[in-house]
């Protein structure tokens, strides 16, 4: 009924071993592919119950997530998780959330509420982003942007509801292998970052893409593109080639959709 990817860059064995087990656990879960885009293979990962597929070369996030995207919609299989390495759940938590699919034909995305390990809530739910909510705010004092980033993240909604949301993480992403056929898979032109807007926008234009907060999943998160000079270019440069795909100031999906949103929530 689903199979699931992760896709690793020298990661221990032990950093993925509590996902690895949820999902050996899982009745729902079917296969587990891990896609490793590392220097050099691990023999940690190649063990019964995995499918380790090893890359050669660090090909990026989504050309590695659509390797096993790929072998999924080719088996038929109905459901396929897209998530990373450093989440953390309970067992029951895709059980549930596969049923809720199920009841909704008309969904194509579903994320489920994302914390940090304090159990803080990670605002994930957001509106189609413009340049100045990505770019243009890294370089700007938190202060000039506190008040966009608040309604960007849409934090007002207060994140205790189901709802319909046109940009959610790529952390977590349990995806309807219909909708696949119909978006197409990740744009491999994205290394890394805008990878999850530009897919969940291509399926929100046939499936519902949902936000569903009845469960929860840990992300032990590290914002790299704040850490380090490399990751922030590798960052900015996949993000001018979002904005030159989908539009920099003109772009009439965006402005219809986020002011669709901020009438209805009161953003």
């Amino acid at each position: 009924m689903l199979h699931v990817s992760i896709v690793i860059y020298k990661h221990l064995y032990s950093e993925t071993e509590s996902l690895i087990h949820v999902l050996r656990e899982s009745e729902v879960v079917e296969k587990i592919y891990i896609i490793d885009n590392s220097p050099v293979p691990s023999c940690d990962f190649k063990q019964e119950g995995l499918t380790y597929i090893f890359t050669g070369k660090n090909i990026g996030y989504g050309a590695a997530h659509n390797i096993a995207l790929r072998k999924t919609i080719a088996a038929g299989v109905p459901y396929h998780l897209v998530v990373n390495p450093d989440i953390t759940m309970d067992a029951h938590i895709l059980k549930e959330m596969v049923e809720y699919l199920e009841q909704n034909t008309d969904i194509g995305h579903l994320m489920p509420k994302i914390v940090y390990p304090s159990g803080e809530t990670q605002y994930l739910c957001k509106l189609i982003p413009a340049p100045s909510d990505l770019i243009f705010r890294r370089f700007l004092p938190k202060k000039w942007t506190e008040k966009r980033m608040y309604r960007f993240e849409m934090r007002n909604t207060g994140y205790d509801k189901i709802m319909d949301i046109p940009y959610l993480s790529g952390c977590f992403m349990l995806l309807r292998t219909e909708a696949l056929k119909k978006a197409g898979l990740f744009d491999e032109r994205f290394f890394l970052y805008p990878e999850d807007i530009d897919l969940t926008r291509r399926i929100g234009i046939h499936y519902r893409t949902v936000f569903y907060p009845r469960v929860s999943v840990v992300h032990h998160h590290a914002q790299e593109s704040y850490k380090s000079l490399y990751m922030m270019l590798v960052h900015s440069w996949n993000l001018t080639k979002y904005f030159n795909k989908w539009g920099w100031i003109f772009d009439k999906q965006r402005k219809e959709i986020n002011q669709q949103l901020i009438k209805k929530y009161n953003l």
